[in-house]
């Protein structure tokens, strides 16, 4: 075990500064019981305190923000800001005025810095929030471990000599370490839902199209998600609210309204009908990630199980999907600059590039089949519960991984069970729990909360109820 780990399991994070939620610092700047410049200065702190351990920034924006901080402070409508103060981080993927769209990458590097912030975070500032920086992730979102080649892996804040997951890992191991109380991702093949699973905060991937894109360096364009990590539902829930809403720069964005989830979490999961995923969401998970399911299945009492066709199929479809849109994408500086690409990326960019167009369209065909018959399944069932990681953390450099009788490779396999999904553009809740792994209790690991299209509100509420029996929590990790 490394010098750090979880210090609880219970889900206290109120005891500190560094622990409140982003609920509760912006009620205390509401109320004038704490400045916006304290709330910021205090992350700040927190981020130069912690960061030399988990590399969860490659940007700090500390000018900025203060600036942004004493501007809330001054702002007679702060008592109706919603996230007043609050400090919050984005993936480097995201465009911030002032400074490159890294993407993870060391080419993008050598970009113009972006004119204006990318439309989420105006949203999100907008309502009080404070942009304090800009987070690790795997090169271009290519990857499920962020161990990026160019700016160092993100450490796990439970236990340092582990992954912290990707492609979003900074913004999950931010949270997790306490850095900053809210952050935003993105998810193609589960790149919210992983590095929540293994740092053990709760994220949200809506359904596709629900938030909108722009401002963001694209991965996939017909799968890429944006979406919050907090370390409460009430955060997670209150953030997604702030960022509906519909987009003409994004025309792939549904034009639909703001749904608030918020004023529903207290109505719980009674009345909903719940069913566990079998088939393909148990066989290719371990043990540790079954028993996180059957501790969630019997806190919501039921037994019913479901198994969805295909599942393994239109899992390849996503991986061609991905490769073929993702490899299109980047033929120009494959041709270019290949060595500035990190080796892992390049490599599989590569080989995507040369995926004939005929492979894809089938694969989008299996796609939009394979949601039908999901969409099925709702017809009778609410809300499916499901691993979201297949193991608890790895360790940093672990290459293979031993999976339903398999040796895999650890890269792309810690997204088995969340890419079927992604395919489809469901929207998942993911929940933390702890103590699954007897042989590393510290560690936690994830159940997705998957309900139909449009019913994030369901997701969370179900997500509500656990977090409130006490099943599920994200304690901040204590860091020597």
């Amino acid at each position: 075990m490394s010098s750090s780990m979880s210090s609880s399991t219970n889900g206290s994070t109120n005891g500190s500064t560094n622990g409140s939620s982003a609920t509760a610092i912006a009620a205390a700047v509401r109320d004038g019981s704490l400045s916006a410049r304290a709330a910021v200065q205090t992350s700040l702190d927190r981020i130069a305190g912690t960061d030399g351990q988990v590399n969860a920034f490659t940007t700090r924006l500390a000018e900025r923000a203060l600036q942004r901080a004493d501007a809330i402070d001054a702002d007679p409508r702060r008592s109706h800001m919603p996230l007043a103060g609050v400090p919050f981080a984005v993936k480097n993927l995201f465009d911030v005025a002032g400074i490159p769209t890294l993407a993870g990458s060391a080419i993008e590097g050598d970009s113009l810095p972006a004119r204006r912030d990318a439309l989420l975070i105006r949203r999100l500032e907008a309502e009080g929030a404070v942009l304090v920086g800009a987070l690790n992730m795997d090169e271009y979102a290519y990857g499920f471990t962020t161990e990026n080649s160019h700016y160092g892996a993100c450490h796990n804040p439970h236990d340092l000599a582990r992954i912290s997951g990707g492609s979003s890992g900074g913004s999950a191991a931010a949270v997790a370490a306490g850095q900053v109380p809210l952050t935003l991702g993105s998810d193609t093949n589960g790149s919210i839902r992983v590095p929540s699973s293994l740092c053990g905060v709760y994220g949200l991937k809506p359904t596709y199209s629900r938030l909108p894109r722009t401002g963001t360096y694209p991965f996939v364009a017909s799968l890429d998600h944006l979406g919050p990590f907090a370390r409460s539902v009430a955060d997670l829930s209150l953030a997604y609210d702030c960022m509906q809403g519909p987009d003409a720069d994004d025309p792939a964005c549904a034009q639909r309204g703001i749904e608030p989830t918020l004023n529903q979490l207290d109505r719980g999961a009674g009345g909903l009908r719940v069913a566990v995923l079998g088939g393909w969401f148990r066989d290719q998970a371990l043990p540790e990630a079954l028993s996180a399911v059957d501790r969630v299945a019997q806190a919501l009492g039921t037994t019913q199980r479901v198994e969805w066709p295909e599942v393994e199929r239109a899992r390849a479809a996503a991986f061609l999907i991905s490769c073929g849109e993702g490899g299109a994408l980047h033929v120009d500086d494959l041709r270019r600059r290949a060595p500035d690409f990190d080796p892992h990326t390049r490599d599989r960019f590569l080989a995507n590039a040369l995926i004939p167009a005929a492979w894809v369209v089938r694969a989008q065909r299996m796609r939009h089949w394979f949601a039908r018959r999901v969409a099925q399944a709702f017809e009778t069932v609410d809300v499916l519960i499901a691993p979201a990681t297949p193991c608890t953390a790895p360790l940093i450099g672990t290459e293979w991984l031993e999976i339903g009788g398999q040796r895999l490779p650890a890269r792309a396999s810690l997204g088995l069970l969340t890419q079927p999904i992604s395919c489809i553009g469901l929207p998942v809740v993911t929940v933390p729990l702890w103590g699954c792994n007897p042989a590393a209790p510290h560690l936690p690991l994830a159940v997705q909360i998957i309900a139909a299209p449009w019913r994030e509100d369901l997701g969370l509420r179900v997500a509500a109820a656990l977090e409130e029996m006490g099943v599920c929590s994200a304690p901040v990790a204590t860091l020597n």
